[in-house]
């Protein structure tokens, strides 16, 4: 079975390759690139759930295509939940991680409370019907970068019960805790019970 990511973001896809792979479930994940969309879809939605809504019936509507898709929000207490859903383009449209890590760096550097929260909304627009499942973990923003593995903020974010941030996790680790990995965890188990078995 096939089942279409809708994003050209290759970490992010061969991260839920991973999961998927993990959980021993037969489904060959696309990305958009595969299906021969090479444009980013404009994310316009005030929310992390539109915006991934927005994605999944984008890639359903034009290529009929049972497809999923992610938005994902960096949610800072001090910042009034910040970025949210802004997360990507925090520091301008070019979607710079470094420049992300610095804002968020600055804004905190005599902040006290470093509170913060990753949220990820998944999409399934599966035959034509919508699904939606959600995931998230609390953690802190470090005070400076630590690590070099990932990407987007895993440099600065330290999950709650940890003393390292995601970049400095192996795979399998980051993958087993994730935001990501909770909400694909509930795609996957609901994939299990209503369509594959």
């Amino acid at each position: 079975m096939n089942l279409v990511f809708a994003s050209n973001n290759q970490h992010k896809a061969e991260e839920i390759r991973h999961i998927f792979l993990a959980k021993g479930l037969n489904i060959n994940i696309l990305s958009l690139s595969d299906i021969g969309i090479n444009q980013d879809i404009e994310e316009n939605g005030k929310t992390l759930e539109e915006n991934a809504l927005i994605k999944s019936n984008f890639v359903y509507k034009q290529m009929h295509i049972n497809c999923f898709a992610d938005d994902t929000g960096l949610e800072i207490d001090a910042l009034n939940g910040s970025p949210g859903v802004n997360t990507a383009r925090f520091a301008g449209e070019d979607k710079s991680n470094e420049a992300n890590i610095n804002k968020v760096l600055l804004l905190l550097k005599n902040e006290t409370n470093r509170n913060a929260k990753f949220r990820t909304i998944i999409s399934l627009n599966y035959e034509n019907k919508l699904y939606s499942f959600e995931g998230s973990i609390n953690g802190v923003i470090a005070k400076q970068k630590m690590g070099e593995k990932g990407f987007g903020y895993d440099p600065i974010f330290i999950p709650e019960g940890y003393d390292i941030s995601f970049a400095q996790m192996t795979d399998n680790l980051k993958n087993s805790l994730s935001h990501r990995y909770r909400a694909i965890n509930k795609l996957i188990e609901f994939l299990n019970i209503k369509i594959i078995k």
